[in-house]
C-alpha cells in the first residue's frame, strides 16, 4: 500500500480556500452527493486537490467542479472521481491498475492511495511532466507512467485487475478489454458530447458484462500522441 500523504509542508496543508477544513467541506458534500465508500472519503478528505491545479485556481480547488489544466484538458469534478473511484473498487479491491488520461495527475493520485500499484497513461508530454513532478512533491512511490496513445493501455504489462479511463470514447477500445484480468474491472466515460453514460464493465467467465452507472461529460479521447 502506498505512504499517506505528507502533513507536515505548508503547501499539503494549505491556507484558508486551500485548507484542510475546505477539503472536509468538499467530503460533506461528497457524501450528502451519494458517494458511500469510506475509503474513497477518507483519501480525498487528506488528498491537496491544489496541488493539481494552476495556482491561480487553488481558490476554487475544493468546489465540485472541473477546472481547466491547460492542453484543453480539464481536472475532473471530485464528485466524479469519487464515483469513479467507488465504483472501481465496489466489489473488491484491486492489487493491480491501469489509468488511461494521466491528466492533472489527481485521479491517479487518489488510486495509488488504494491500491498496490497504478499505471497512468497520457498522450501530452507536458501534462504528464507536471504529474510526474506532483507525484514526487506528495511522496507517491507506486505510480508508473509512461507517454504513450492511452487507447493502446500498457500492453507489456497486462493484465489489469482494474482499468479507468478519464476520456470518452465512442465505444469501448478492444485494446483495453483485452488488457483486464479475468473478473477484472473497467470503468469508462462512453458516447459522444452530451450524451455520454459512465459504463462499468465486468470481466467474468461468460464474457463482458456492462452497466451504466449514469450520465457523465469528459473531454474526448483521443489518438496519437502530442
Amino acid at each position: 500500500m502506498s505512504p499517506s500523504i505528507p502533513r507536515s509542508t505548508s503547501a499539503t496543508r494549505g491556507l484558508g480556500m486551500t485548507s484542510q477544513r475546505a477539503r472536509d467541506r468538499l467530503v460533506e458534500r461528497l457524501v450528502a452527493e451519494g458517494i458511500r465508500d469510506r475509503r474513497v472519503l477518507d483519501v480525498m478528505r487528506q488528498l491537496p486537490r491544489h496541488l493539481f491545479i494552476d495556482e491561480a485556481l487553488a481558490s476554487r480547488a475544493y468546489e465540485d467542479t472541473a477546472l481547466p489544466i491547460g492542453q484543453g484538458q480539464t481536472i475532473s469534478q471530485p464528485w466524479v472521481v469519487a464515483r469513479m473511484t467507488e465504483a472501481l473498487i465496489e466489489a473488491k479491491l484491486p492489487r493491480r491498475v491501469l489509468e488511461i488520461g494521466t491528466g492533472s495527475g489527481y485521479q491517479c493520485a487518489v488510486l495509488a492511495q488504494l491500491v498496490e500499484q497504478v499505471y497512468t497513461v497520457e498522450r501530452i508530454d507536458e501534462l504528464l511532466r507536471n504529474a510526474r513532478r506532483r507525484f514526487r512533491k506528495i511522496g507517491l512511490a507506486n505510480i508508473r507512467s509512461k507517454h504513450d496513445d492511452g487507447r493502446l493501455g500498457w500492453p507489456d504489462e497486462a493484465p489489469f485487475d482494474a482499468i479507468i479511463v478519464t476520456a470518452a470514447g465512442a465505444a469501448l477500445e478492444p485494446a483495453l478489454l483485452a488488457q483486464l484480468a479475468p473478473d477484472g474491472c473497467l470503468v469508462a466515460p462512453v458516447g459522444p458530447s452530451g450524451r455520454q453514460g459512465l459504463l462499468r464493465v465486468r470481466h467474468g467467465d461468460d464474457g463482458f458484462v456492462s452497466e451504466n452507472l449514469g450520465a457523465v461529460s469528459f473531454v474526448p479521447l483521443l489518438g496519437g500522441t502530442g
